[in-house]
């Protein structure tokens, strides 16, 4: 069976101040080809349909064409929600649509029971394991701690569980929406980290044939069997160095996995350039940049007059400007953002209780700030979810 794994699609996002729903239905339409003209047999989305819980009108338009374009193909696609979806709105008219090949998997209840097609070799059962946010589920799944691996670990058992009472060489693949231990993160993935910890270890998924992951904007291999898809298309800087792509997975009669990586349009260019407002204006080495979007970081120790003015005369899709005079690391005037960067809110509210009182906060008292983390966290989630 040929699969086209794909996810993240974030309809109705824009990249910083431009609009890219024109680049979401170019995506779209390659989409469709690459179904009809590689001969596909079933499409994969691994959540984050939306960008946001209520997405603007015209994100549902576009949804809505890509959902008629690939039912009219006949080639069944099964999608689930993600972090950045309303699973229940993504879901609405779940049941009618599947009539027409289109099986959207929003509930954690159903995790457990598959889309099962077949061809020359028998059955594949697609299960659909949309985003579990650990706090709203875990009475669902009956674990005790509300994490990331306790859900997931305990979806995947009766997973599992259906998958032993099936005929034998009934192969198996598993949509899931999370943050797997190895993975590559960039800036625009939203945070997922209510429960403690956020990344699962790849062995939850132990015992299926294929893993179609969604989530992180890169497309990463984790072993053969687990894969993420990425993005198809840059959210964020960070992703300068992506190549965009789907997954075209062969599953052969035993399992057999087989993946060759099929590219996305391109709506334009990313470049990151740094140096001085000078530098970069006189560099003729930028000169193959100058088409792109570009994120111009200014090492200028005084900042220059005018430099977005003068950047997008050389550079006139610059959406983008940051500026970090270069100076010694121990120089008082280093920004706090830069002194906290990459720091978590957990280990920002432990520094400032050592700063405070000249000692960090005991095991105790860490544990009462991570409870206080997640239940702000997931109060966040809640209330989008009720938007």
């Amino acid at each position: 069976m040929r699969i086209l794994h794909t996810s993240d699609w974030h309809l109705g996002r824009a990249f910083h101040r431009v609009n890219m729903l024109g680049a979401q239905a170019e995506f779209i339409g390659h989409l469709v080809t690459t179904v009809r003209e590689r001969e596909v047999d079933a499409v994969v989305v691994s959540g984050d349909v939306y960008d946001r819980a209520v997405p603007p009108l015209a994100a549902v338009e576009l949804f809505d064409d890509a959902l008629h374009r690939l039912a009219d193909l006949g080639v069944p696609t099964v999608m689930i929600s993600g972090n950045h979806d309303s699973a229940r709105r993504l879901g609405v008219g779940a049941g009618l649509i599947d009539r027409a090949g289109i099986h959207l998997r929003t509930e954690p209840s159903a995790a457990a029971t598959p889309v099962v097609l077949g061809d020359a070799h028998g059955d594949v059962a697609f299960y659909g394991l949309p985003y579990l946010e650990p706090a709203l589920v875990k009475d669902e799944f009956g674990v005790d701690k509300a994490g990331h691996e306790a859900v997931l670990g305990a979806a995947m058992d009766r997973i599992r569980a259906d998958l032993a009472t099936r005929a034998p060489g009934t192969r198996s693949v598993v949509l899931a929406h999370a943050f797997v231990t190895g993975a590559q993160a960039s800036d625009s993935e939203r945070d997922i980290t209510a429960g403690g910890v956020a990344a699962v270890p790849a062995g939850v998924f132990d015992g299926v044939d294929y893993v179609a992951l969604g989530h992180l904007h890169g497309c990463q291999t984790l072993t053969e069997r687990v894969r993420y898809s990425g993005s198809p298309l840059a959210y964020s800087f960070s992703e300068a160095g992506h190549r965009k792509s789907t997954w075209l997975i062969d599953l052969d009669a035993d399992g057999t996995v087989s993946a060759e990586r099929v590219d996305c349009p391109v709506p334009r260019p990313l470049a990151r350039i740094k140096g001085t407002l000078d530098g970069l204006l006189a560099d003729p080495g930028l000169a193959r940049h100058e088409d792109a979007w570009v994120e111009a970081t200014l090492t200028d120790p005084v900042r220059p007059a005018d430099p977005m003015a003068r950047l997008t005369e050389r550079f006139p899709h610059t959406l983008s400007l940051v500026f970090a005079p270069e100076r010694a690391p121990d120089d008082p005037s280093v920004s706090y953002a830069r002194r906290l960067a990459g720091r978590s809110d957990q280990q920002i509210a432990q520094d400032f209780v050592a700063h405070v009182r000249g000692a960090g906060p005991d095991e105790r008292e860490t544990a009462v700030l991570r409870e206080a983390f997640d239940a702000v966290r997931a109060d966040a989630v809640v209330r989008e979810v009720a938007r």
